[in-house]
């Protein structure tokens, strides 16, 4: 779902909470033409439902889909870093796979005490987060995150770097907002600039390139661990 919530702000806001956001062929191919189209100088991405930020990849789609939805993530990650738009993401509820590398590629990350991140690449036989996880909590915790895909509750997020602030659920879109419209405020070809020779900075581009190329004889065949008993929506 995309619409205005403010002047100069864009909300690009998941909405399958059937299956806790999980992204399928369409989803990844939506958010891309989404990205790719916003005219705002601030987006804030997040989710039509709370508690309920993005479970990753969908694994009840069959393997072919799920290994084009893995590459096509990456077009979305690049397209993000890329954008001139400023994107803040706005999380409440659990990030995982590539709802957490949804993170990375956001600019600014806001989350709720509830909010929780898992890179679970090496479990399907991928290398996720490489790219983007070390710039932001350095290399010893990012190695730790994504060799053993353990769960990283939000009070470590914010230690760590992962998350920028965490504010009460309640408090999650208001702040978002307010901060996307100071940033509206700046003069933008300066905000511009200041994204871009940071991402220039950690070679983010470059990383993801790496990172696609490495995972992209991928085939969606590997075993998924379910997010709990019962699931069949996780993360990739």
């Amino acid at each position: 779902m995309v619409d205005t919530i403010a002047p100069g702000v864009s909300r690009l806001a998941l909405d399958r909470p059937g299956v806790r956001n999980a992204v399928d062929l369409a989803t990844v191919r939506g958010l891309i033409e989404a990205v790719t189209c916003l005219e705002d100088p601030v987006a804030v991405l997040t989710s039509t439902t709370a508690g309920m930020f993005c479970s990753g990849a969908d694994l009840s789609v069959p393997d072919p889909e799920r290994a084009a939805v893995s590459d096509l993530l990456y077009e979305l990650y690049e397209r993000m870093v890329s954008s001139p738009v400023v994107i803040i993401s706005a999380v409440d509820g659990p990030a995982i796979g590539g709802g957490a590398q949804l993170l990375l590629a956001s600019d600014i990350r806001v989350a709720t005490p509830s909010m929780w991140a898992r890179f679970a690449g090496p479990g399907h036989g991928l290398a996720v987060g490489t790219w983007g996880l070390p710039s932001l909590v350095g290399r010893g915790r990012a190695l730790d995150a994504m060799l053993t895909m353990r769960s990283i509750p939000a009070s470590e997020a914010l230690a760590s770097g992962l998350v920028d602030r965490l504010v009460p659920g309640e408090d999650l879109m208001s702040t978002a907002t307010e901060l996307a419209a100071g940033i509206v405020g700046l003069e933008r070809a300066a905000a511009v600039r200041v994204k871009r020779l940071v991402v220039e900075g950690d070679s983010l581009r470059y990383r993801l390139v790496a990172e696609r190329r490495a995972n992209g004889g991928w085939a969606g065949a590997v075993p998924p661990t379910p997010l709990s008993p019962g699931s069949t929506n996780v993360d990739v």
